[in-house]
């Protein structure tokens, strides 16, 4: 598997969308791998007002107005875990959420984290596919590239 080009992140978040289709998702986490192909996306320009980015920057949406590639982690609703590909350019807020993950490998550690829900509902949803893929707000930041 070979990470993606950090060019093949960075434009337009409309844009960069349907690019993330397909493309894989892998998370190593104490040990344990899983991977699964990214199924659906959602894109958030800064001009969004459902853009976290729509007020401005914050300590909160830092990540947001960094550079593309980046993955922008943040608490929804007090209770979930949802993951955005920051597609910049930097200074610009702007990152497609990740918004379900078809499962392909380490299905069995995936159902452990997410409390033995069947496969098909492992990661159909933003909150589910952190879940299942251990990804926390620690992961703020992280470069995906």
């Amino acid at each position: 598997m070979r990470p993606v080009v950090r060019s093949r992140l960075a434009g337009d978040a409309v844009e960069v969308a349907p690019t993330l289709l397909g493309l894989l998702l892998e998370s190593r986490v104490a040990g344990s791998v899983v991977r699964g192909r990214i199924a659906e996306v959602e894109a958030y320009r800064e001009d969004d007002p459902a853009s976290h980015t729509y007020r401005g920057e914050t300590p909160r949406n830092r990540t947001m107005f960094g550079p593309p590639g980046h993955l922008y982690v943040y608490l929804s609703y007090g209770i979930h875990q949802c993951a955005n590909v920051v597609t910049g350019p930097e200074g610009n807020g702007a990152a497609v959420l990740l918004r379900a993950v078809r499962p392909i490998a380490g299905i069995g550690v995936m159902q452990e984290r997410r409390n033995g829900r069947p496969e098909r509902e492992l990661t159909d949803g933003p909150g589910k596919l952190c879940q299942a893929f251990a990804i926390g707000s620690g992961h703020d930041g992280v470069d995906l590239c």
